[in-house]
């Protein structure tokens, strides 16, 4: 309070300078609490912490989201936190509204709150995205030394917008992009454990408490170690009168077995962090309630020791209240016979060994980690809700392939944000994932806990044989060996799809559902930030692109300086897939050229480099043989030099090498729509990890954070090496919308997405080389790094010259990413990770001059699409 009045007293001083204490005084004298400072010259104000929480339930009117957004801004005088009106919503599910970016606002009004006095707040309900990184912030030494802006009179509001939400009906914020992980000052790791003495000649035992069920009895306390311990889980809805709805459960375990312990509400923000696995605990006035049926139960089997599933221990702040004290481990006696922890570490070359579903823990050197992303919960009868989760790979020794991890967020983000290549990682319970014709992985469940280097000290495991074993494998490695194989961020799916694509109604859950073109539009309106949703589809391959250099957003957002206003008004902003159209037509490019004279040109272009691309291609494939005649090998180097020149004299306009299909040029021009008319990010594509970048990698390849911090104004690294692309249109089975993907085969066996890649030879044809999704040979990162991808026309034909055939039944597995600008600082990413199945053939013969024809048909196909929403989070220069 006294930092508050000082602040009052210097208001007059600071109004002149602060536009946010202008703003403020222009709401306090209008009669309407509404004002516009388009009027006026705006300043704009930088966003340093965005929270999210559950809505109030509004009676009579449309709920236009489940969830409410306060923002804190400051002007570099004040700092003031703010009401987001929902119209806004959208700008934070796509990220366009974030922490550590500048905003302009052009229209707020003043909320009081009528059901409390001396309560009120600022609600912001147009504003316009300035830059993307605030040049504000660079300019403030600390931020939170500034005052906290309040309108005179409600001086008490600054104790309630310390760390809860401005709408008092609500005690807490949740995480911004889950609600698994402790957000705020409330989950705090408490107080130690208790030295204090016990009377245990009173307790109870496990075993005895199935008997005293639906009896009346007075609890007996407890004495238990914990052996498991889930994720936090969040089942807050609109109508519920619940200040806390968290609840957590434990495998907790006495000397006559194990049974599971659940902690609800209020107690979570206490003792969710406070306890771990091996802590014992001594229990007082609790609950016994029947076991819920759908929960998942880690497997204990390990133990040896009888488990009951029957009933649960309830732990509550009331009805009754319950008594937790933990004991410090000092403290523990061997007399109380409490079971030790135990684990079940699996070695990298014991994993195919596993059933499906089995449960194992392992530990091993971090050398891949990808970015991180979210999925929506399925089956969820309440707001929405989002998993985050990221793919890791990870070395131990025994193998030569890596484990392969789908690790999900356990709430803990200190770890999870942290985890970085060349770092020891421990997950338990694990779950076995066969993979027919590859290799299987891992994925975590709900009791899945994840340990990094600085978090090992004091965890039961650190005594198990199999960690020692493991840790002495890694004093014989070299930093500077591993680093070179060591990889973060971009795009990464596992597994592929399967080898045949079917609708099967016995397991719908585990299918993609096979969409319609239209619905491929809606899915991309619909996909928020960093999410990742699988749908099939089924179209026509019409045209190929080979694009020389990925997309960077510096140029766009260079290009886009100001962003139009985003009104309150729902209909007022464009969707997506309209922003997207409008991206395209206004973006420059070849488009620009006829389209006669530009197939003309490429054509052209194609037919001078077809001859000796082939040889190219050929002789690539010819260098993994043991044996070369010395005349063909001559004959080959002089080709090479005379195809690479003709290579450099290609019209230098020209910067995408194509091929299309006969009949595209006329469906184009009949086609309702042409979605996302991107390509390649150089966010998809990952990148070596270095420890002088570790930061800023790091930083990239997690999710934007809640609050800004002055790393985020870092300087930024420079962008990926990416030889190329190709770009692909995919023409709609019922030729009514086209979409553009691009496609990145693998062309390093050091790339992540290798590992586990069937490498079967090739022939290096167009149809071979999406069908596998690699180039054959695979090279290694250094002879790869420098050269471009074959374009097209440099593909081999499917057949041998002279053969007159018909082409035969394929089936396709394309990796295919493309992107599209999203307002002004967030872009699309479709991942069409994917198995596409030929439905149709159509029987033709190879013209004479196939040479200069390649591809002359189209083939109709399912296939399996990825879609990812990512955030233009990176800035990156070309």
């Amino acid at each position: 309070m006294e930092d508050t009045s000082s602040c009052s007293s210097t208001v007059a001083g600071l109004s002149g300078a602060s536009f946010l204490q202008r703003t403020l005084e222009r709401l306090s004298s209008t009669q309407s609490l509404n004002v516009n400072t388009e009027d006026e010259a705006a300043a704009p104000v930088a966003v340093i912490a965005l929270q999210r929480y559950l809505s109030e339930q509004t009676d009579g009117q449309q709920q236009l989201d489940s969830y409410s957004y306060d923002v804190t801004v400051t002007d570099g005088v004040w700092r003031a936190k703010c009401f987001v009106h929902p119209s806004l919503n959208h700008l934070v599910h796509t990220n366009t509204l974030r922490t550590g970016a500048d905003i302009d606002i052009t229209q707020c009004s003043f909320v009081y709150n009528e059901r409390r006095l001396g309560h009120g707040y600022m609600c912001i309900e147009k504003l316009r995205c300035g830059a993307e990184r605030s040049a504000l912030l660079s300019r403030v030494k600390d931020v939170g030394s500034l005052p906290m802006l309040v309108k005179h009179g409600m001086e008490r509001s600054v104790l309630l917008q310390s760390d809860v939400p401005l709408q008092v009906s609500r005690k807490h914020y949740l995480s911004l992009w889950n609600n698994e992980d402790p957000e705020g000052d409330i989950w705090t790791s408490g107080s130690p454990p208790s030295d204090t003495v016990l009377d245990v000649s009173t307790i109870t035992l496990l075993c005895s408490l199935e008997s005293c069920f639906r009896k009346t009895w007075k609890p007996l306390p407890l004495l238990v170690k914990i052996l498991h311990k889930s994720r936090l889980r969040y089942y807050g809805k609109f109508g519920l009168k619940i200040d806390y709805p968290f609840y957590t459960y434990f495998e907790v375990a006495d000397q006559s077995g194990t049974m599971s312990l659940v902690l609800w509400n209020e107690l979570c923000p206490d003792f969710y962090q406070r306890l771990s696995v091996g802590t014992v605990l001594y229990i007082q006035n609790y609950a016994l309630k029947p076991s819920y049926s759908n929960r998942s139960h880690p497997q204990m089997d390990h133990y040896r020791m009888k488990m009951f599933h029957s009933v649960e221990i309830s732990l509550n702040l009331r009805n009754p209240t319950s008594v937790i004290t933990v004991i410090s481990p000092k403290s523990v006696l061997p007399q109380w016979r409490l079971p030790e922890v135990s684990y079940q570490f699996t070695a990298r070359s014991e994993l195919e060994n596993l059933s499906n579903n089995s449960a194992c823990d392992v530990i091993g050197l971090v050398t891949f980690v990808g970015r991180v992303e979210r999925v929506k919960s399925k089956g969820n009868k309440g707001p929405e809700k989002y998993w985050t989760y990221r793919w890791i790979h990870a070395v131990d020794g025994t193998s030569e392939h890596p484990f392969i991890l789908e690790v999900f967020s356990s709430s803990h983000p200190e770890v999870f944000s942290r985890i970085c290549p060349m770092t020891y990682l421990v997950c338990t319970q694990m779950r076995v994932c066969p993979v027919e014709g590859s290799l299987p992985y891992l994925t975590s469940s709900n009791e899945t806990e994840t340990f990094i280097t600085g978090h090992h000290k004091g965890q039961p495991y650190v005594s198990d044989p199999r960690v020692k074993s493991f840790i002495q494998w890694t004093k014989t490695l070299k930093d500077n060996i591993v680093l070179q194989k060591t990889a973060v961020g971009g795009h990464y799916c596992y597994p592929r799809p399967p080898g045949t694509f079917t609708q099967s109604m016995a397991d719908v859950s585990t299918q993609a559902p096979l969409v319609a073109a239209a619905d491929l539009k809606k899915e991309l309106e619909t996909l928020q930030y960093r999410e990742h949703k699988k749908v099939a589809l089924q179209g026509q391959i019409t045209a190929v692109r080979y694009m020389k250099n990925p997309k960077t957003t510096e140029s766009r957002g260079t290009q886009e300086k100001e962003v139009r206003d985003v009104s309150t008004d729902a209909h007022n902003h464009p969707s997506t897939a309209e922003q997207t159209l409008a991206a395209s037509s206004t973006s420059a490019s070849p488009e620009k050229i006829p389209a006669r004279k530009r197939r003309i040109q490429t054509r052209k272009a194609t037919q001078s480099s077809l001859n000796c691309v082939s040889a190219l291609a050929k002789r690539r494939h010819k260098d993994t043989e043991e044996e070369e005649e010395e005349s063909d090998s001559g004959s080959e180097e002089a080709q090479d030099v005379e195809c690479r020149q003709q290579l450099q004299n290609l019209n230098p306009d020209a910067d995408v090498l194509s091929w299309e299909s006969s009949s595209w040029p006329k469906q184009r021009q009949e086609v309702s729509e042409h979605l996302v008319r991107g390509g390649l990010y150089r966010d998809s594509v990952s990148r070596r990890f270095t420890f002088d970048e570790k930061n800023v990698l790091l930083r990239q390849s997690n999710l934007q954070p809640t609050r800004w911090t002055a790393e985020q104004n870092a300087d930024v690294i420079a962008p990926v090496v990416c030889p190329g692309y190709y770009q692909v249109t995919i023409l709609g089975i019922n030729k009514q919308i086209a979409v553009d993907a691009a496609y990145l085969p693998v062309v390093s066996s050091d790339e992540p997405r290798a590992v586990g890649l069937p490498q079967d030879p090739h022939g290096n044809t167009m149809l071979s080389c999406l069908s596998s999704g690699f180039l054959c040979p695979l090279g290694d990162a250094d002879s790869n790094s420098e050269s471009a991808l074959p374009e097209p026309g440099r593909k081999r034909t499917p057949v041998e010259e002279g053969e007159d055939r018909n082409l035969v039944r394929f089936s396709l597995d394309l990796k295919i990413f493309f992107s599209s600008l999203i307002h002004s600082s967030a872009f699309s990413e479709i991942n069409m990770t994917a198995q596409m199945f030929v439905l149709q053939r159509r029987s033709w013969r190879l013209p004479s001059s196939w040479r200069t024809r390649t591809w002359c048909a189209s083939w109709t196909f399912a296939v399996w699409v990825e879609t990812r929403w990512k955030s233009w989070s990176t800035r990156c220069t070309e």
